[in-house]
């Protein structure tokens, strides 16, 4: 199958920019693996006091305002969807979960299933509650009737970095993405656009 022959939709929460760079570097990556990428955030529901009461939080809004906001046109286009979120008490931010508790009527319709899905998070503390979150975003990708394609340990480098279930990172504005979730990022990237090729070729080979 020749190149750009898959479609991947990166969408992501991010407050202070550390989830945004990792989903820059997870669009990046999935590009030069040979798809076609959409880059997109979700809808902010934070109070503007609140936003502003944060300098980090605040500066990113303003870094990534020109990143479009995600709608169900992207989830119909993709055959792979990564979403990014950081943690929340270990739990899938409440931004991201609004945009997919709004999917309820794709769901309905079946036209969620037998994409590709795959996660990944960030928190500001070590064992800040990485893994639930990401286990948290899953049981959706379930419900969805979805592909679930995680990074697991399939590259020596994810020895390094350590967490099977998708890309992470420790720390905020002012701890940059360190080279782990770097090489995390390409990994999982690159793994989702194989498998997913695959998974469209074979799955238009039986029709």
């Amino acid at each position: 199958m020749p190149a750009h022959d898959v479609n991947v939709a990166v969408i992501y929460y991010s407050s202070t920019g550390t989830v945004a760079e990792l989903a820059r570097l997870i669009a990046d990556a999935a590009e030069h693996a040979g798809a076609d990428v959409r880059l997109r955030r979700v809808a902010e529901l934070a109070p503007q006091s609140a936003i502003d009461s944060n300098p980090a939080w605040a500066a990113n809004v303003t870094a990534t305002a020109d990143i479009l906001e995600a709608t169900h046109d992207d989830m119909l286009w993709a055959d792979a969807v990564l979403f990014g979120t950081p943690t929340r008490f270990g739990n899938v931010t409440s931004q991201l979960k609004q945009f997919m508790d709004t999917l309820g009527g794709l769901w309905q319709q079946g036209r969620l299933a037998d994409k590709v899905y795959s996660g990944f998070t960030a928190s500001a503390t070590r064992h800040g509650g990485q893994e639930s979150t990401l286990l948290a975003l899953y049981n959706s990708v379930h419900h969805f009737g979805g592909v679930l394609v995680p990074p697991g340990y399939t590259d020596p480098a994810k020895f390094t970095d350590g967490n099977p279930y998708g890309t992470s990172h420790v720390g905020g504005p002012d701890t940059p993405v360190d080279a782990d979730a770097r090489t995390a990022a390409r990994i999982q990237a690159e793994r989702v656009v194989r498998l997913t090729r695959a998974l469209k070729s074979g799955m238009a080979s039986t029709r």
